[in-house]
C-alpha cells in the first residue's frame, strides 16, 4: 500500500468514482475559455456578409478550446446529426475524460445572421448539467417558450391568453401593462401574437435572432425585457432552461412540430408534443451552467473589441446551485491569435 501523509484521508474506490459523477465545481469558469475562442475567432467576419464562414470560425476554435477542459462530456444540443456536422455534432464526446460526466449544450454563435450583418446580440454559449439529465428535443425543431424573472412565477402561465399574463406580471410589480416590454421573435409566425401584445399596452422589443440572449434578458431581474414569448428553436429552449435556473427565473414550453411527420418522429422520440416542459423537464436538477461570450455588442454582453494590441471579451458565467452570476472581461493579446 503506498504512503499517505498524516492527516490525509484516501476515499474508497466507489466514494472516489463517485466525485467524478456529477460536476461539483463550476466547469463554468474552464468552459468560459471555448466561447471566448469562438467569439474571437468569429469577430473578423462581423459585419462581411458571411454567416457560414463565421460559424466555421467559431465551431472550429470552440471545438478545439473543449478539448482541453477536464470534463467528460457528450453533445446532447450541438450542430445537428454526425452526418450534417464535421464538429461538435448532437453524441459527440468532448473535454478531455479526465472530470464528471456532463451533458452539453454548444451554440458556437447564437445568431449568425447578425453576426454576418454587423448586427447587436451575437453571442458564443455553451450550457453543461450532469450526465443524462438534459432534454434532447432536436428530433422537434420548434417549440412556443415563456420566460419571465422570479416574479413571475406561479402567476404567469403559457396556458393562459398572453392579456392575463400581461396583466399578472404588471399587477405582481405594482405597474401596469403599459409598462412593460416584452421581446418576441421578429418572425411572420409572430404577427398576431405582436398585436395582441401591444393591444394589451405592452410594449414590444423585436428580436432579429438569438431568443437565448431574449430569455436570459427577461429571467434576470436587472435585464430591460420583463417578459420573452414567442416560438423558437427546441436546442435553444433546453440551453435558456439551464441559464434561467441560476437566475431564479420562470420558463416554460410546449413543442411546436411543424408536420404531423415531425410531431410523430417526437413521439417516436418520447417526447410529449402537448405536454408543457417545466425547467425541470428541461434540464432535471440544480447543477446547471451558462456561460456565453460577446461576439457583437448586446443587452447580455459586450462584444468582441481589438485595442491596440489587445483583444477584449466579455462574458457572462451563471451556475444554478451557488446561484452565482459573474461577468468575465478578458484581455487577450492579438498576436497569439494571429500566430494560430
Amino acid at each position: 500500500m503506498p504512503d499517505v501523509a498524516q492527516g490525509t484521508t484516501v476515499a474508497p474506490p466507489d466514494e472516489h468514482a463517485a466525485l467524478y459523477r456529477h460536476p461539483d465545481r463550476n466547469i463554468a469558469l474552464e468552459l468560459v475559455r471555448a466561447t471566448e475562442a469562438a467569439a474571437i475567432r468569429a469577430s473578423p467576419f462581423v459585419g462581411h456578409g458571411d454567416k457560414i464562414a463565421a460559424d466555421r470560425a467559431a465551431v472550429d476554435a470552440m471545438r478545439k478550446f473543449l478539448g482541453t477542459v477536464n470534463v467528460a462530456g457528450t453533445v446532447v444540443i450541438g450542430e445537428g446529426e454526425k452526418d450534417e456536422a464535421p464538429m461538435l455534432y448532437n453524441g459527440e464526446v468532448v473535454g478531455n475524460g479526465l472530470g464528471p460526466v456532463c451533458d452539453i449544450a454548444v451554440d458556437p454563435i447564437d445568431g449568425t445572421s447578425l453576426t454576418a450583418a454587423g448586427r447587436r446580440n451575437a453571442i458564443s454559449m455553451i450550457a453543461a448539467s450532469d450526465g443524462g439529465t438534459m432534454l434532447d428535443a432536436s428530433s422537434v425543431f420548434y417549440m412556443e417558450k415563456l420566460v419571465a424573472g422570479p416574479e413571475a412565477i406561479g402567476l404567469v402561465d403559457i396556458r393562459q391568453p398572453i392579456e392575463e399574463n400581461l396583466r399578472a406580471l404588471a399587477a405582481a410589480s405594482g405597474r401596469r401593462p403599459s409598462d412593460l416590454t416584452v421581446g418576441v421573435l421578429d418572425r411572420p409566425r409572430h404577427a398576431e401574437l405582436i398585436a395582441r401584445i401591444r393591444e394589451a399596452g405592452a410594449a414590444t422589443r423585436l428580436l432579429l435572432d438569438g431568443d437565448v440572449a431574449g430569455g436570459i434578458d427577461a429571467a434576470s431581474e436587472e435585464g430591460r425585457l420583463d417578459l420573452c414569448v414567442g416560438t423558437g428553436g427546441s436546442p435553444e429552449g433546453v440551453a435558456t432552461a439551464c441559464a434561467v435556473k441560476a437566475l431564479g427565473g420562470l420558463i416554460q414550453a410546449r413543442l411546436a412540430p411543424t408536420s404531423d411527420t415531425e410531431a410523430q418522429r417526437g413521439s417516436d422520440a418520447g417526447l410529449r408534443i402537448d405536454h408543457v416542459y417545466e425547467a425541470d423537464d428541461l434540464v432535471a436538477g440544480d447543477n446547471t451552467f451558462f456561460v456565453a461570450t460577446g461576439v457583437t455588442d448586446g443587452s447580455l454582453v459586450n462584444g468582441v473589441r481589438r485595442l491596440g494590441r489587445i483583444i477584449r471579451t466579455e462574458s457572462i458565467v451563471l451556475r444554478a446551485r451557488s446561484g452565482t452570476i459573474r461577468r468575465v472581461i478578458a484581455d487577450h493579446l492579438a498576436e497569439k491569435w494571429l500566430e494560430e
